[in-house]
């Protein structure tokens, strides 16, 4: 369920349910009320007093509240996450690409076990990512979990350079 789906249900359910699911998402996913006053064009005592129950919300609030939501989700969309080890992301050359005129940032999740990657994959898709990018031993089961395209990273040159090192240490 989306942010304007849990809004559009706690306005069916009370007053108090509105107030602290409006609460908790702009805590959430804003930081504080200030930030998404700007973004939502409502002035920030408008906010405090539908917040603090002094005032219910109009219906021309109530529109640019979810108008400011539906923004966010349209620019969450804008990220690829890439999952791997802490080496593997130091070694990722750029924050962005772009695809048939669209541009993605590339937001990176470190992750040392198969369990963080998992973990990571769902923590990526809950921010808000287009699609991910992960090690091939976890894919099967983070396509089984996520609803966004996942796609694999094939590794050649790092495992023709880890057999070289292997091979020198056997020497030794």
């Amino acid at each position: 369920m989306d942010d304007i789906d849990k809004i559009l249900r706690s306005i069916i359910v009370s007053d108090n349910e509105f107030r602290d699911t409006l609460d908790s998402i702009i805590r959430e996913k804003y930081n504080n009320t200030l930030v998404f006053s700007k973004i939502s064009g409502i002035s920030a005592s408008t906010l405090y007093k539908i917040l603090s129950g002094e005032r219910r919300p109009n219906i021309k609030t109530l529109r640019k509240i979810c108008f400011a939501l539906e923004q966010n989700k349209a620019e969450k969309g804008r990220f690829i996450a890439i999952i791997a080890a802490r080496p593997v992301l130091d070694e990722t050359i750029t924050n962005e690409i772009t695809v048939n005129d669209i541009v993605y940032k590339i937001k990176e999740y470190s992750a040392f076990t198969i369990e963080d990657a998992i973990i990571s994959a769902i923590k990526a898709e809950r921010d808000g990512a287009a699609g991910l990018v992960c090690a091939p031993i976890v894919s099967p089961t983070v396509e089984k979990i996520v609803s966004i395209p996942v796609s694999v990273i094939i590794p050649r040159e790092s495992i023709h350079k880890a057999i070289e090192v292997v091979a020198k240490k056997i020497r030794q």
